[in-house]
């Protein structure tokens, strides 16, 4: 006999009270391109034409460094790997590392090159060595991995970034592609931070100027060119939540300094990080039908995290569903129900719950009498 049985668990009982609005405020944002997403949760907090092809400038830089730690992963370089300096990478207009053409220079140098002077020519000598000596095999690989991160809206001619009609990519798959770059290379990515770095004598600053501001930014990318404006895709830690914010198609440094901060900010006082459960919390213990053990715990599969506007919150509820009694057997990890998070103007959010432990099934007699109990006693299953 079994009964559809469910527990409601109503966020307030865990001390979120709140006021009974549901969105965000407003935000007028001048950038022409915006998106900002919350990582934990994948949650976007603000988006301005998000979608729509942009020019990407030195962004794109991102991809390049992207398939670099690739090959640097893979054994296809090391750190201390010595790369040759074309002379068309040494040729190479915009900003500069300032290579010296004919010299080796070290894949570390390079990628600092790259990352902290946004250097053309670093980027093409890197381009040039792993594209088979041809910085458009290197845009083939770019646009390989841009597919399998999916990057839909994004496609790349060069190493740099620098204009070309086929060269493009989205707010949106640049957030994207950030967020990656730190999931799959976090041990590359500290170099995002760095402030300064000096070649050939010469020293250079991060263009990033939210480094230099007390707002827990650590990285990533500038850009610029005269048909994409100024843009920044910027990334920062707060309270232990990280967002990631893009923004392009400012006016000139400084309304891309103050925008983004900005937007940022706007992220982190409008919308808070709730977490509901953790792995393994228990959250029932129903019972099994024709098992050694009578119940078993049921517990959540995965951490669940929300992220929603500050004053949505109290109307954020979780409710446990599952089918009592289980019948046995059950197996440790089997899915016996859901976890699912409502709030207003959120898409709700459901996590599998499953058994914390085997329940073996009684021996043919002892299922005999409990069936028997069952019919003729009046029990409930």
């Amino acid at each position: 006999m079994k009964s559809k049985l469910s527990l409601v668990l109503v966020f307030s009982l865990l001390g979120m009270q709140g006021a009974h609005a549901q969105v965000a405020a407003p935000l007028d944002v001048a950038a022409r391109q915006v998106f900002l997403v919350d990582s934990a949760t994948s949650t976007v907090l603000y988006a301005k034409d998000a979608d729509t092809p942009m020019p990407t400038s030195s962004m794109s830089k991102m991809m390049t460094m992207y398939v670099v730690f690739d090959a640097i992963k893979n054994n296809k370089l090391t750190m201390e790997s010595k790369l040759p300096v074309s002379e068309r990478a040494w040729k190479q207009e915009g900003s500069r590392m300032f290579l010296n053409v004919g010299e080796q220079a070290k894949v570390e140098d390079l990628i600092r090159g790259v990352v902290v002077q946004s250097g053309n020519d670093a980027a093409v000598t890197l381009a040039e060595a792993l594209g088979s000596g041809s910085e458009s095999g290197f845009a083939d690989i770019m646009n390989t991995k841009a597919q399998e991160l999916g990057l839909n809206n994004s496609h790349f001619v060069n190493a740099t970034g620098l204009p070309d009609p086929q060269h493009y990519s989205t707010a949106h798959d640049l957030a994207m592609l950030a967020i990656a770059l730190q999931r799959d290379f976090p041990e590359y990515y500290h170099y995002f931070s760095e402030i300064t770095f000096t070649y050939n004598g010469i020293a250079q600053g991060n263009r990033n100027p939210l480094l230099y501001r007390n707002m827990n930014v650590d990285g990533l990318k500038t850009g610029h060119t005269d048909v994409g404006g100024f843009g920044l895709t910027a990334s920062a830690v707060r309270d232990g939540r990280r967002v990631v914010l893009v923004l392009n198609g400012m006016e000139d440094m400084q309304a891309r300094a103050d925008e983004s901060a900005k937007v940022l900010d706007y992220g982190y006082r409008e919308f808070g990080l709730y977490p509901i459960v953790k792995a393994g919390d228990v959250l029932a213990n129903p019972a099994v039908w024709l098992g050694a053990n009578k119940n078993v715990q049921i517990v959540a599969s995965q951490v669940a995290l929300v992220t929603l506007p500050r004053t949505a919150r109290s109307g954020l509820k979780a409710v446990v569903s599952f089918t009592q009694p289980i019948p046995a057997p059950v197996k440790k990890g089997q899915e016996v129900g859901t976890l699912t998070v409502t709030a207003p103007g959120m898409e709700a959010k459901t996590i599998p719950l499953v058994a914390a432990a085997d329940v073996e099934q009684v021996g043919f007699f002892s299922r005999v009498f409990q069936k028997i109990g069952v019919i003729f006693g009046g029990k409930k299953a």
